[in-house]
């Protein structure tokens, strides 16, 4: 399933000449919560990282869901996922229970999963899309560079999602999900990453890069490892000054500094 657009129009926060589609998505952004989906260390650097997704609440009760986390084998039984999946070659799962899968953290809101209207996932590496079943009255928005694949990425050789029964609302391009929502397509880290741009009436704007932008080091280090580094350091260049042009505060795909400073939910940025 695909967007059908209209005709272009001047777009409010980048003052730039965009198609927007007829929208998904009716209310202006007024919650941004950060979700916790746990604690996760790199081996390669002993980096240690949090996981995290958004949730978006509108004023006409409309709640978007970004990204899921770890699959829930991961609270089951940490090890055994992490043997099944092979993890331990990339690092080592620090804290993951039920406390910090998508049910737990959006009942921190007194939301529960059928509640959720439509599930953002902003690229399909493992940290990401492991609950991208788990929420079947929801269409999934994505974009179509990594729903063409015959399967979600997860993580290294391993494929073992399916994709499920689902409407698929695809990007290809920017576009205004809602008034004050505008999806960007970034990639570079993954083949259709994608980050958020959302203009809140107290916090202002807030640009959630996703792991376009890990962190603020990854910049210099051109992005070493990402599936397409000369586009993931052409969507860093241009994200960075998309939040210079429009002043927004950035926040992070796994910034070690950054989280633990990160408001969380139950509160939020509004």
């Amino acid at each position: 399933m695909t967007f059908i657009s209209a005709p272009e129009q001047v777009d409010p926060i980048l003052g730039e000449s965009i198609v927007v589609p007829t929208g998904f998505i009716k209310g202006r952004a007024i919650e941004l919560h950060v979700l916790d989906f746990g604690l996760f260390q790199v081996h390669a650097n002993g980096r240690i990282i949090g996981i995290c997704g958004f949730l978006i609440v509108t004023d006409a009760g409309e709640r978007i869901l970004v990204d899921t986390g770890f699959p829930a084998k991961y609270a089951d039984d940490t090890d055994a996922a992490s043997a099944e999946d092979k993890l331990g070659a990339f690092g080592k799962v620090l804290n993951m229970s039920h406390d910090t899968m998508p049910k737990a953290q959006l009942a921190l809101t007194g939301i529960e999963i059928g509640d959720i209207d439509l599930l953002l996932i902003t690229h399909t590496h493992i940290d990401h899309v492991g609950g991208l079943a788990d929420f079947p009255n929801a269409p999934i928005l994505i974009s179509k560079a990594e729903r063409d694949l015959p399967k979600p990425l997860y993580w290294g050789g391993a494929q073992p999602m399916d994709w499920p029964d689902r409407d698929y609302l695809l990007v290809d391009q920017d576009f205004d999900l809602g008034p004050n929502i505008k999806v960007l397509l970034v990639p570079g880290h993954a083949p259709g990453q994608l980050a958020l741009l959302i203009n809140l009436k107290e916090s202002g704007p807030m640009l959630l890069v996703s792991d376009a932008i890990s962190r603020p080091a990854e910049i210099e280090e051109k992005f070493e490892g990402s599936w397409d580094e000369v586009k993931a350091i052409a969507s860093g260049a241009r994200l960075m000054q998309i939040a210079k042009d429009v002043g927004a505060q950035i926040i992070y795909g796994h910034c070690p500094e950054q989280w633990t400073t990160l408001r969380k939910t139950p509160e939020c940025f509004t």
